[in-house]
């Protein structure tokens, strides 16, 4: 890592962030904004399930960073009557951190894996059992002398959360009976979720600097939360305490976010495709190591939004990029460039 800064258009959760999250974070289906299918869905398995008495089905909430999966998962617990217990798949190294957190599970609680396709295989497999049979089995020993011993579990739900889903074993995949995945936000939906937001912030907010907000927030709730905590610091400090189009805009600048959405390190990403590399294709490791960042980083973090925006086009000989990119960078595009996806 280069010591590029934090970047506040990052879907990634920072630290410091949990808090603040949580005090704006839905309480009810009724306050979630957005996913509205996958939502009804929810509401009627949850309401089933409460009716039945029973734990509900195990959940796999798959999708990018920062669109809600933590915040169902809360809304879950609080519409079940349950407690919720959260983790994440790099929390558990071994069985026995595993094992802590089952054997405290009250009946019917769920237990919240985040990041789940990063489980090690011993705790992934030591999940089985207790994801199929609600039990957790315990070595004793060691050679010819061990023995298993049996520790029955109540029964509860395991909500588990990824970015990556091809990178979970489709044993552990397999497991789950309820799968959903979450999309990106619309504007309209982004200008709710900010407005919502600023009214417990108690910052009064202009139609127009809402919208401009949302339509600069890359489809992601907590971009947008995020970059109203930056706009709410400019307003109260530059200007009269309102969120405005014109402290939008100023905010933005500061933070150097581009009318389309962009930060300094897209732009970075698409000038070295752009001129180091005569736009591709190029391998993705010559474009982490010529920008600096992790292949993962660029991977899960950067490109999604650069494809989804048409930026760039991930093909199988290597990153391409697309016309908006030589447009949006006032670059002309060689003779010979397509923008061919092969």
């Amino acid at each position: 890592m280069t010591g590029i800064p934090a970047r506040e258009v990052s879907p990634r959760a920072t630290d410091g962030e949990e808090r603040l999250e949580q005090s704006l974070r839905p309480a009810t289906f009724e306050e979630y904004v957005g996913q509205e299918k996958l939502v009804e869905n929810f509401r009627v398995y949850a309401k089933a399930a409460k009716a039945r008495g029973e734990a509900l089905d195990h959940v796999l909430l798959s999708g990018p960073p920062g669109l809600g999966k933590t915040s169902l998962a809360h809304i879950l617990a609080r519409e079940l009557g349950v407690a919720l217990h959260v983790t994440s798949g790099p929390a558990l190294v071994k069985k026995g951190d595993l094992a802590g957190l089952l054997t405290a599970l009250a009946p019917r609680d769920i237990l919240f894996i985040d990041e789940i396709h990063r489980l090690s295989p011993a705790v992934e497999e030591a999940l089985y059992p207790a994801m199929e049979d609600f039990r957790f089995d315990v070595v004793l020993g060691a050679g010819l002398g061990a023995q298993t011993m049996e520790m029955k579990l109540e029964r509860f739900t395991l909500v588990g959360a990824t970015t990556r889903t091809g990178l979970l074993a489709s044993p552990l995949r397999d497991r789950f009976p309820i799968q959903e995945r979450l999309g990106y936000y619309e504007p309209p939906e982004l200008r709710e979720i900010a407005v919502r937001a600023a009214r417990k912030l108690a910052l009064p907010v202009e139609p127009a600097g809402a919208e401009e907000l949302a339509r600069r927030a890359r489809g992601t709730p907590r971009i947008a939360i995020r970059l109203l905590q930056r706009a709410r610091d400019f307003a109260e400090v530059e200007g009269d305490g309102r969120l405005t189009r014109e402290i939008v805009d100023t905010t933005l600048a500061r933070l150097e976010v581009d009318a389309r959405g962009l930060d300094a390190m897209d732009r970075r990403i698409l000038t070295v495709i752009l001129d180091t590399f005569g736009g591709g294709p190029v391998g993705i490791d010559a474009v982490a190591a010529a920008v600096g960042e992790e292949r993962d980083t660029l991977e899960d973090v950067y490109e999604p939004f650069l494809v989804r925006e048409g930026f760039l086009a991930r093909t199988p000989r290597g990153r391409v990029a697309l016309p908006p990119a030589y447009a949006h960078l006032g670059r002309e595009k060689p003779l010979g460039k397509q923008g061919s996806l092969i």
